[in-house]
């Protein structure tokens, strides 16, 4: 059983930082893509950044510059440092783990965390 566990959401004020993990355990043999998107309310779920294992990065233009993704491939994991951060950027953020395999010659699928709410406020 595969598990993605998030931590690291809270409340920060304008112009603030926080840094995210999110570490998936369980039977794992290899993972492509781990990455983070967000939900505002009533908003659809969007791609704020995502790392492949070989290293090639994307960034939502509205985080670029001002967000930096890394990932510990030997531990599962995937960070999100969030720097100077607005209102705009409260939502709710999802850790996902993309073409994941649980072994060697199982079938590729995406899993998702349970979630870790960002909210900026004054």
């Amino acid at each position: 059983q595969v598990q993605l566990v998030e931590s690291g959401g809270g409340l920060v004020q304008p112009g603030g930082s926080l840094r995210l993990s999110c570490t998936a355990s369980g039977s794992i043999f290899s993972i492509n893509a781990m990455g983070w998107y967000r939900q505002a309310p009533g908003k659809q779920r969007e791609l704020v950044a995502d790392i492949r294992s070989g290293g090639s990065i994307n960034y939502a233009d509205s985080v670029k510059g001002r967000f930096t993704i890394s990932r510990d491939n030997a531990n599962n994991t995937v960070y999100l440092q969030m720097s100077t951060l607005k209102p705009e950027d409260t939502a709710v953020y999802y850790c996902n783990a993309d073409q994941l395999r649980t072994t060697r010659w199982a079938f590729a699928r995406m899993y998702w965390g349970q979630g870790t709410q960002v909210t900026v406020s004054s």
